[in-house]
C-alpha cells in the first residue's frame, strides 16, 4: 500500500483507530529536506506493507493537526501505536535511521 494523505477528516479513522502502527510524515511542498525524505517514505510504505501504515500530512493544508502535535520543524515523523504518538524524529534522516526508528515500535 502506498502512503495515504492524512487530513483532519480521516485522522481519527486512519491513524488513531488503526490496528497497525502508523508513521505520519509532517511535510510541506516548499521544504527541501521534506522533498529529500519523500522517496524514502514511499519506499518504507512498500517495505512495511501489511505491518505499518504510512501517511503524509501537509502542514500547510492541515495546520490544525500540525499544531495539535506541536510540529514546529519539518520534516517531522511521528509513529503512532494504539492511538498514541509513541516516537518522534525531526529533520532529514537516511533510510537506515528511519528503519531503526520504525523497528523500535514494531
Amino acid at each position: 500500500m502506498a502512503e495515504f494523505k492524512v487530513t483532519t477528516a480521516n485522522f481519527e479513522q486512519e491513524v488513531l483507530q488503526s490496528d497497525k502502527p502508523v508513521l505520519v510524515d509532517f511535510w510541506a511542498e516548499w521544504c527541501g529536506p521534506c522533498r529529500m525524505v519523500g522517496p524514502i517514505i514511499s519506499e518504507l510504505a512498500k517495505d512495511y506493507e501489511g505491518r505499518l501504515k504510512v501517511g503524509k500530512l501537509n502542514v500547510d493544508e492541515q495546520g490544525e493537526l500540525a499544531a495539535q502535535f506541536g510540529i514546529v520543524s519539518i520534516p517531522t515523523m511521528l509513529l503512532f501505536k494504539d492511538g498514541k504518538a509513541v516516537s518522534k524524529t525531526i529533520g532529514y534522516q537516511p533510510k537506515e535511521n528511519l528503519v531503526a526508528f520504525i523497528q523500535n515500535v514494531l
